[in-house]
């Protein structure tokens, strides 16, 4: 399987019309993907006539004369040199590396750039985000979850601002897991500045994303797009805090817009970063005190997830192996089998939920567990 849209195994000009196609003025993801529907590829549509692209639906004439106008071939041309030495991959819409989840919406960019790996179980994602001037209380829930999930073998996506993103991708990272980072900006101009350090160990480990073309700068009004994207990679998104009009919200939004799960940190009712939290949570979303809350919530979407795997082979850890030795047919509750094990509960709980992903033990209500 490849990787994507590398510069070895896609050729230039199929890469250069992919970029074209998402650069067109006025076109957007939606109007795009009409476009390939009818026309294929992205080289077709640049080579099709002023009356066959009228024909398609949202394509007046105006927009029909940008396509047959467009002139940028040079400046994608030198940009592609460009990222091929920086190391920044780009992977269109048609590719098998494309992410899944985010492939499922119907504004999906036809083109995004990575900067490190996007793997199979990054499907396995969910969002940390919340606002950028947090308490020590949200630091702390930020930091705690993020890793609880990491550790359960989630890969925790954020935007890498300042704040409760920032820590979640830290803590995801402490925890020794996957964590995918989002940017508002070219994935060469690292936003806030000071987080360029945490970027690169965010690749070493996982990915950066963008939808927008390197040398692109962090303007406002990007920043709402991009948050569609991390709901997007999501099976669920968790404020962690939040006022009534942090950007936080907006992502929460995308996620239900999109059939995500929302959830949420409650909060002090005297504190202003609590507000939008506790207003997600009073408007329907799920509240959330711990990681295992989230695993519960979403146990049959994994179970979904799991029917599709292969069981044939599975490899497991010495301290895996621990666990299952102590299993049977029998479901058995989480806190015998931390006592036996002589694990903390959330330690246990986390091995179990890898193995369930694996396939190898199955999980009942009342946290019981059994070998499959």
């Amino acid at each position: 399987m490849r990787t994507g849209v590398s510069f070895r195994s896609e050729s230039k000009t199929d890469l250069t019309y992919w970029i074209a196609l998402s650069l067109l003025p006025d076109i957007g993801p939606v109007r795009a993907r009409k476009l390939l529907s009818v026309f294929a590829t992205p080289e077709m549509v640049f080579r099709a006539g002023f009356d066959d692209l009228m024909k398609v639906e949202g394509i007046g004439a105006i927009i029909a004369r940008k396509v047959r106008d467009f002139s940028a071939w040079g400046g994608i041309e030198r940009q592609i040199r460009e990222m091929e030495d920086k190391d920044i991959k780009v992977i269109s819409l048609q590719e098998a590396s494309y992410p899944e989840m985010l492939r499922e919406i119907d504004d999906a960019p036809v083109v995004i750039y990575a900067r490190g790996d996007i793997l199979p179980y990054d499907k396995f994602a969910i969002a940390i985000v919340g606002s950028r001037r947090l308490t020590q209380y949200g630091a702390s829930v930020a930091e705690k979850i993020s890793e609880d999930l990491a550790s359960c073998g989630f890969t925790v996506v954020s935007g890498m601002a300042r704040g409760v993103d920032s820590i979640s991708h830290k803590g995801a990272l402490k925890a020794g897991g996957r964590t995918i980072a989002v940017l508002g900006s070219g994935l060469d101009i690292p936003y806030p500045p000071e987080n360029k350090a945490l970027m690169e160990n965010i690749v070493k480990s996982g990915c950066a994303l963008s939808e927008f073309l390197p040398g692109t700068l962090p303007e406002k009004e990007n920043f709402p797009r991009r948050n569609r994207l991390i709901s997007a990679l999501s099976l669920g998104v968790l404020v962690v805090e939040a006022t009534l009009d942090s950007g936080a919200l907006i992502t929460a939004r995308y996620a239900a817009e999109q059939g995500r799960e929302v959830f949420a940190v409650p909060g002090s009712i005297t504190s202003c970063c609590s507000e939008g939290t506790n207003e997600l949570i009073r408007g329907g979303a799920i509240l959330v005190r711990k990681a295992e809350d989230i695993i519960e919530e979403l146990a049959p979407v994994l179970k979904g997830f799991l029917k599709t795997r292969d069981k044939t082979a599975i490899n497991i850890s010495d301290e895996e192996k621990k666990v299952c030795n102590l299993l049977s047919g029998e479901p058995k509750q989480i806190d015998v089998i931390s006592r036996e094990s002589g694990l903390p509960s959330s330690k246990a709980l986390g091995i179990l939920l890898g193995l369930e992903l694996k396939g190898a033990v199955k999980q009942i209500t009342g946290k019981r567990f059994y070998l499959a």
